[in-house]
């Protein structure tokens, strides 16, 4: 079989996996137990360094994904001729499709360590197929809305524009403006996020736009010419008080907005307010951008700044530490037959020990309407008087079922974020907020 390297083509969602998932698969089948019926639970052993709390983020992402998880017949074929696949497992993929039971915490929901946030009810083979796939998309998602969301906190209100497509691979760059929009960002530059999600999308120009003119001037007044004076002109290409002052000239006092992009954005946006409200621009807003990120922004607190620009610091690794998910085997049948009792599994490695058995979470709120707790319970038992049940079914018989919108999505993490106790927001390290516990 020939591969052109400038010409891949195209996988579906079922190549999006690690070889050991189809090493396992053969030997399942091989030995007869692909069929027992299995429990496999994503959650992380601790959150980054001195984060508080981490938020859930691609669940919308991921179910679609889990329905569509099939192998082609050019994609078996590669499998067999790369000796990925035996036989049996050849003829088990040709007719797969998911066929069990997702729950999950909500999308913009928080958790903690242990949380068991994403839990996959099927058989041994088909929940073990979709390890990597689930990993691969709530780590990355997740990781991103938990830095977004320490964002607009650090923020205080103030607008957050996602402007990090550039700093990403192309389709990473629409799931972080997801995930970003989910935890708080106001919208994003990315046009294929506006498209698909419904984010709201913004932009200014570059300083290649101001550069490919004469003069400063020219680029402003074709700017405003093209979409109002109600638009952001970047000021900062040559010197920042000139540009104000010719940009104040060509849109008037009622210029929508001036962009700044260097030096030290606390005193030039002071600089920048001052020299505007002696224009008459008073109106004017003032958004700074340049490798921003929670502390940035935090520091910038006391600033006449009215909104941030995130880029680098968002989508890159720099900025969002690992989320640190793992996929894990709770609980196993030892035979394929329908009504076979569960037997809970765990590891007991020092570092990685689990805590194995089917279960579900409930969050614990007190009287003052702030989390205390989060309690783990076994699946199935009653439900905990005064607290919030925080595992719900997602996807049954493979088939995904209604979901909040996103924006649905995004006012619940607001919700859930203001359930923690102000000290807990605090973007200075400090121990998780809660830890899940039976």
């Amino acid at each position: 079989m020939q591969f052109s390297d400038d010409s891949p083509g195209t996988a579906g969602s079922a190549m999006l996996t690690d070889r050991y998932e189809l090493t396992m698969l053969s030997s399942w089948l091989r030995e007869g137990t692909a069929d027992n019926r299995a429990v496999f639970e994503c959650f992380a052993r601790r959150l980054p360094a001195g984060r508080r709390y981490g938020v859930v983020a691609g669940i919308g992402r991921l179910l679609p994904l889990i329905r569509d998880f099939r192998f082609d017949h050019a994609e078996i074929a590669y499998l067999l001729a790369a000796g990925a696949i035996t036989d049996a497992a050849a003829d088990y993929l040709r007719d797969f499709a998911f066929s069990g039971t997702v729950a999950a915490y909500a999308e913009g929901d928080l958790y903690f360590p242990n949380s068991p946030l994403l839990t996959v009810t099927g058989t041994l083979a088909e929940a073990c197929l979709l390890e990597t796939l689930i990993l691969s998309v709530l780590n990355h998602d997740s990781a991103i809305a938990s830095a977004a969301s320490r964002m607009v906190v650090a923020a205080r209100g103030r607008p957050l524009i996602d402007m990090g497509s550039r700093r990403a691979h192309e389709n990473a760059a629409v799931a972080c403006a997801r995930a970003a929009y989910l935890a708080g960002f106001a919208s994003t530059s990315n046009l294929a996020a506006g498209f698909l999600y419904g984010v709201p999308t913004t932009g200014t120009a570059a300083h290649a736009f101001t550069l490919s003119h004469r003069t400063e001037r020219e680029a402003f007044a074709s700017q405003v010419a093209a979409l109002g004076p109600q638009t952001t002109l970047l000021v900062d290409t040559f010197d920042t008080a000139q540009g104000i002052r010719t940009a104040i000239d060509v849109a008037g006092v009622n210029l929508g907005g001036i962009r700044l992009d260097s030096g030290d954005l606390d005193i030039e946006a002071r600089n920048a307010r001052a020299l505007l409200d002696s224009l008459g621009a008073t109106s004017t807003r003032i958004t700074v951008t340049s490798d921003l990120d929670e502390y940035v922004i935090a520091a910038l607190a006391e600033s006449p700044i009215d909104g941030f620009g995130v880029g680098t610091r968002l989508v890159t690794g720099s900025g969002h530490p690992t989320s640190a998910m793992v996929y894990k085997l709770v609980a196993v049948a030892d035979s394929s037959a329908p009504d076979a009792p569960l037997r809970d599994v765990a590891k007991s490695s020092p570092g990685k020990v689990g805590m194995g058995g089917h279960k579900s979470a409930y969050r614990i709120i007190d009287s003052e309407g702030h989390a205390v707790g989060e309690r783990i319970v076994s699946h199935g038992e009653p439900a905990m008087p005064g607290a919030r049940l925080l595992t719900h079914d997602v996807m049954r018989g493979g088939q995904a079922l209604a979901l909040p919108t996103l924006g649905e999505s995004r006012l619940f993490h607001a919700r859930a974020l203001a359930e923690l106790p102000r000290e807990h927001l605090a973007i200075t390290g400090g121990d998780p907020a809660l830890t899940a516990a039976r």
